[in-house]
């Protein structure tokens, strides 16, 4: 297995190997493209003034590296932009593929330009603009409308990356000794965690959610829609990440993005207009929503994968507390 670095001559010598330049071509520079947590991800520009992206996914997390993940999880991104390119009002917001490495779990990718995420939304006063709004929102419903088990003659299952993310969505965050000291983010923020982890309904809710996750589903899922995953671009709104992309229920696509709003604060007039961009294209369960977005919101409260958010911790201990709710009461 070979392993990429920032060094040119590495990068130089595996793209020659790999016969992914051009003749006497060559890359110059390399500089991260962004603050992507999962791979080890670089923009080479090279010297017939080409630019594209390169990436690698390992047995671990980039950004954790105590954190092991499947290695092979670039080739299910590369198996969802190969899924969706059957639709090109989809696969015109996704990065063009163009070239994978199997053996070495490394795809190379267009390169989409200088752009920012959206993650600018957590800040106070940050709101979206509606038409970014329906072009969101739009995306995931015309995903999960036109790409099913019905519909398409490859499944994606993911069941490894499903594990992961299984373990720190719903079990993670909810431990009572995970090794994690809510305190080193905010102080009293362990107190909040303490105080709900020994709830029985709340556990059970937990768990019938988790298994909802991991069973096998109907719709194509992005698999982690957020903030983070959405580019704006010279060229308008890109779609990034989809490795944790499978076939599951589309209600915990829409309650990731719906608390990801939440969190960010937008305004709830915002909020519910996401929900209505979506249902003119498609119906799903408000309820079962409800819960996968309640959640995602304590998870990113409580759990590894914190958020630059800016609420007091009175404010997360509501938000809290109003996830044990919804998932408990309804």
């Amino acid at each position: 297995m070979i392993k990429l670095d920032n060094q040119l001559e590495t990068i130089n010598n595996y793209l020659q190997n790999q016969k992914w330049l051009d003749d006497n071509e060559k890359v110059e520079s390399v500089e991260k493209p962004g603050d992507g947590n999962m791979n080890f991800t670089l923009r080479c520009k090279t010297s017939n003034n080409r630019t594209f992206i390169i990436k690698q996914s390992r047995d671990f997390v980039e950004k954790f590296p105590q954190v092991p993940a499947p290695e092979e999880r670039v080739l299910r991104e590369a198996e969802f932009y190969e899924i969706i390119k059957k639709n090109p009002d989809l696969s015109n917001r996704t990065p063009e593929i163009l070239a994978v490495d199997e053996e070495n779990n490394i795809i190379l990718m267009e390169d989409l330009g200088e752009s920012s995420d959206y993650t600018f939304l957590y800040q106070e006063g940050e709101n979206l603009s509606e038409a970014e709004l329906k072009e969101i929102m739009h995306f995931i419903a015309d995903l999960h409308t036109h790409f099913t088990t019905e519909t398409c003659s490859k499944i994606i299952y993911n069941n490894e990356m499903r594990k992961l993310n299984h373990e720190h969505i719903f079990k993670f965050p909810f431990m009572k000794d995970n090794g994690m000291n809510l305190d080193d983010v905010m102080p009293g923020l362990e107190a909040v965690k303490q105080d709900i982890i020994s709830n029985d309904a709340l556990q059970l809710a937990l768990k019938h959610l988790g298994d909802l996750y991991l069973a096998n589903g109907k719709h194509l899922l992005h698999g982690d829609y957020f903030l983070g995953s959405w580019l704006n671009t010279k060229s308008g709104l890109k779609i990034i990440d989809p490795e944790f992309c499978f076939f599951g229920p589309k209600e915990f696509e829409i309650g990731v993005c719906m608390a990801h709003l939440y969190l960010a604060q937008q305004p709830y007039p915002i909020i519910q207009k996401a929900m209505d961009f979506y249902k003119e294209k498609a119906p799903f369960d408000d309820v079962l929503m409800m819960k996968f977005m309640a959640v995602e919101m304590m998870r990113r409260i409580l759990g590894l994968a914190q958020l630059p958010i800016n609420q007091t911790l009175e404010e997360r201990k509501a938000l809290v507390e109003r996830g044990v709710m919804m998932l408990t009461k309804y």
